[in-house]
């Protein structure tokens, strides 16, 4: 399966892009190919203009080349996978500008839909799995990204994979945050 792999962190000295390559390192061992976006590097201008406002009367708008590029990159993978840091438990401003921009009227959602066959939202959270419990944060964000984004502009199967205790300093956590992020790779098509 060929899988889009989006990264959203500002360093790539963090534990995302380290998460970022055991994953796809995953996907590569389990047969897949994966192209990286890394939204920083590549210059990704996560700010949604007048060029890129959704028209609700036409679902054949053209928007900004940037836009266009992207939706073509998207078009040439048939799963895709989101890398991020959990900010104020949800996606980082770039990662949404991407989507506000990129997931767009007429591309993926109003007459067409994302022919994706399956999207991992992979979310890298400083706090306990039962901390975010408590508030009901993993919930939220498996509502918003499942059910409010990707079952909304057509994919189905869509789930969110959170590793959590991000911030514990112990290298074994480390590892078997790594390690996590490498089974999710090469076990990506399963559900």
């Amino acid at each position: 399966m060929k899988v889009l792999t989006v990264v959203s962190h500002p360093r790539v000295n963090s534990l995302t892009f380290s998460v970022a390559d055991r994953f796809t390192q995953g996907l590569l061992n389990g047969g897949h190919e994966t192209e990286v976006l890394d939204l920083h590097r590549s210059g990704f201008n996560p700010v949604l203009g007048e060029a890129d406002e959704p028209d609700w009367s036409s679902d054949h708008k053209r928007y900004s080349p940037e836009v266009e590029t992207e939706m073509e990159r998207m078009k040439k993978h048939e799963a895709l996978a989101y890398i991020f840091p959990v900010w104020w438990y949800s996606l980082p401003a770039m990662l949404k500008g991407y989507i506000d921009r990129v997931w767009n009227n007429g591309f993926a959602y109003g007459s067409n839909k994302l022919p994706h066959k399956q999207v991992l939202w992979l979310g890298l959270a400083a706090d306990s799995k039962e901390d975010m419990a408590k508030r009901q944060y993993e919930n939220m964000m498996n509502q918003q990204l499942n059910v409010a984004i990707a079952s909304y502009c057509g994919i189905l199967n869509s789930r969110v994979e959170i590793l959590y205790n991000t911030l514990d300093p112990n290298p074994e956590t480390r590892e078997k945050l790594l390690a996590q992020a490498y089974e999710l790779g090469r076990n990506y098509s399963v559900s």
